[in-house]
């Protein structure tokens, strides 16, 4: 099996389970938490999920399959109280949660999600300890991802970020989930202590590679591919990557804070390409996943180990 013939089997499944725990919602609520979950999505946290249980350990993902949707409910949890702090009015091809609802009622459907999580890890099948090092895994990486948003959105005052401070505020927002979608899946799944450590340093490195490709894609897709709002971080004055690099190079994007036509957008995209921001930006991604790939020599070789290896390339190629 092909990486993307796996990650669309997981996709289908993970749909489906998700319609089934959520499709039905009765109330205000819980048709507002389930709204962005069910709208769809590459499903890609529970695939690292369900690959590093079986990296350590052939025919552990089945029964440890509810820790794999946890992890989908806390991406989107983060994704609903994302939206609301910075007024993004799409996702995933949908209207966000605050704009059909609204904010009151968004933070009440991201704690809902935040909450099911932890009830849905709780049933996977594992040894007691296992399940205690694995919740408790989840609940550093949502303190992390708070942490980092917070940084995040306190940058957008701050002067100059560096790369160090950029970098630093991404491990947390972006690279603890995925630190924790390998970390527990290998704990689940049975690996030894140096597996699990391997896998979730792998989910951190590539992690903050990922949300690198994420700045590239919100600045250089199209909405009808992305499905959400196109440069959302250039409009907001984000602190990116990309913004750090083109200060760097001489070139100012604090002028494009503010409501862009398509042509302004295009024109600044050719500016970046030109000076050579784009493509730094797109080294660093590179580099950090090589690094990452480098630490997996702890795992027997196996199809998932070498799935594991795509995906993580796939961080960085991947067009929206």
């Amino acid at each position: 099996m092909d990486l993307q013939e796996y990650l669309k089997s997981v996709e289908s499944l993970v749909d489906k389970s998700l319609f089934r725990y959520f499709g039905d919602a009765p109330g205000k609520l819980d048709k507002a938490s389930a709204h962005l979950l069910l709208a769809g999505g590459k499903r890609l946290r529970p695939a690292m999920v369900m690959l590093a249980a079986e990296a350590v350990q052939k025919g552990s993902s089945d029964r440890i399959f509810p820790a794999a949707l946890a992890l989908e409910l806390t991406h989107t949890f983060t994704l609903v109280h994302d939206d609301i702090m910075d007024h993004d009015s799409l996702r995933r091809g949908v209207p966000t949660v605050h704009t059909v609802w609204d904010e009151a009622t968004a933070i009440l459907a991201g704690d809902v999600l935040y909450a099911r999580a932890f009830e849905l890890i709780c049933k996977a099948e594992a040894d007691p300890s296992s399940k205690v090092r694995a919740i408790s895994m989840l609940a550093k990486a949502c303190e992390e991802i708070c942490s980092g948003q917070s940084d995040d959105m306190a940058f957008e005052t701050q002067d100059e970020v560096t790369r160090g401070e950029y970098l630093d505020m991404v491990r947390k927002k972006t690279g603890a989930l995925y630190a924790a979608a390998a970390g527990i899946g290998a704990i689940l799944g049975g690996g030894s202590p140096q597996q699990a450590e391997a896998l979730h340093n792998l989910g951190m490195t590539t992690g903050i590679a990922f949300q690198i490709q994420d700045d590239l894609i919100d600045l250089l897709t199209p909405k009808d591919e992305s499905g959400k709002d196109r440069a959302s971080d250039l409009r907001a004055g984000k602190k990116t990557l990309i913004a750090i690099v083109a200060e760097e190079k001489g070139i100012d994007l604090a002028p494009y804070k503010r409501d862009l036509s398509d042509n302004e957008i295009d024109a600044i995209i050719k500016e970046l390409h030109d000076a050579g921001v784009v493509d730094e930006v797109r080294q660093i991604a590179l580099d950090l996943v090589h690094k990452a790939k480098a630490g997996l020599s702890v795992l027997p070789e196996s199809e998932e180990k070498q799935l594991i290896i795509e995906m993580v390339e796939f961080f960085v190629t991947r067009g929206f």
